[in-house]
């Protein structure tokens, strides 16, 4: 019998032999929660574990990659950009306190190549894993005609849970409070298309070495997102858990992503000579003929969370998130009152929250 779907250019074996190939790594995120394995309807979480929360509040995060995924596409390497997906997702959820539960992931490709379909999905199999969030389902489509061949992109939701009355935010903000910068492993999965066109325009190659590591520029660019959930979590639950009181996930702009999670009337600046942005942002911004201050708007910068944390317990968080693999430095101090000079952002994403600038020089 004719498949008319494939004469449509939808690859339905090859879908099934995608599905088959990525099973066992799924598999391995699964704890006793999860019903049902792969391949259902609909993915399935024994919601019972929440009957021993006093007031259980869900956190829902949706993202994706960017097109961080052109780099992956242009290198053929598709292992990582996975775990960008999961730390753009997870890290926005436990940023609020909550634990990371499941996680779902939308693959939207021109041609289903199991093999590469395989290694995007173990490669988010891999960071849930890290995250402790189990991959409950996911959906792989195949659009002929609206995505070229080789193309893909990326996208996932997650969903957690967090007591009423250990949510983080800027209700628990005071003055006096020290904001701690967690280092990032690099770019992450923001300001791609900034990315893209310095190595166009300055006609960069991505398979050249770097020039500041035995890595291509490619490789580089694509450092997996570094994935701040777990340290966080087990911080959270230990004895210095209630010193945390905000933090905020640094997705591009380093100033916005502050300001959203500080109330209205707090003030902070932070000193850029805490830190010395790695050498890829230093290369790009070089080949870009811009400052690295340009770019703080669109890049972390070497800062991939900010925590603001009570005074007297701020050496302790940080010493804690140090030894569990994430280095985290005092960057400012949170005040009340008017924001006076210039340089602020105040609020993001249309929240009315604190004001922050970046002040001094970066670290050379």
């Amino acid at each position: 019998m004719t498949d008319l779907y494939a004469t449509a250019g939808v690859d339905t074996a090859a879908g099934d032999t995608a599905v088959e190939l990525m099973k066992r790594s799924v598999a391995a995120t699964h704890g006793p929660q999860v019903l049902g394995g792969v391949g259902g309807f609909a993915g399935l979480w024994d919601a019972s574990a929440l009957t021993a929360f006093r007031r259980p509040v869900l956190a829902t995060s949706t993202d994706g990659v960017g097109t961080k995924i052109a780099i992956a596409q242009a290198l053929d390497k598709h292992d990582t950009v996975g775990q960008d997906l999961v730390g753009m997702v997870v890290d926005d959820i436990v940023v609020v306190g909550a634990a990371p539960l499941f996680m779902t992931d939308y693959i939207a490709c021109g041609r289903v190549v199991p093999e590469r379909i395989a290694e995007l999905v173990g490669g988010i199999a891999r960071a849930c894993a890290e995250a402790r969030t189990a991959l409950v389902g996911g959906e792989t489509a195949e659009h002929p005609d609206l995505i070229a061949p080789d193309d893909y992109d990326l996208a996932g939701a997650a969903v957690g849970a967090v007591e009423a009355d250990r949510l983080l935010g800027p209700d628990r903000v005071a003055d006096g409070d020290v904001v701690l910068a967690l280092a990032s492993s690099g770019l992450h999965s923001n300001g791609f298309s900034l990315v893209r066109r310095i190595v166009r325009d300055a006609r960069l190659s991505l398979t050249a070495a770097s020039g500041w590591s035995s890595r291509s520029l490619g490789e580089e660019l694509l450092e997996p997102t570094r994935l701040y959930t777990a340290p966080l979590l087990d911080l959270l639950d230990g004895a210095d858990g209630g010193a945390v009181h905000a933090v905020g996930h640094v997705t591009g702009g380093i100033a916005a992503n502050l300001a959203r999670v500080l109330p209205v009337g707090a003030v902070v600046d932070l000193d850029r000579a805490t830190w010395s942005p790695q050498p890829v942002f230093r290369s790009l911004a070089e080949a870009g003929g811009f400052a690295l201050e340009d770019a703080e708007g669109t890049w972390n910068l070497g800062v991939g969370m900010l925590a603001v944390v009570a005074a007297d317990g701020a050496d302790r968080v940080g010493a804690a998130l140090t030894a569990a693999g994430v280095d985290a430095w005092r960057a400012g101090t949170v005040r009340f009152g008017a924001a006076s000079g210039d340089g602020f952002v105040a609020g993001a994403k249309g929240v009315d929250g604190g004001a922050v600038r970046l002040v001094g020089a970066y670290a050379s």
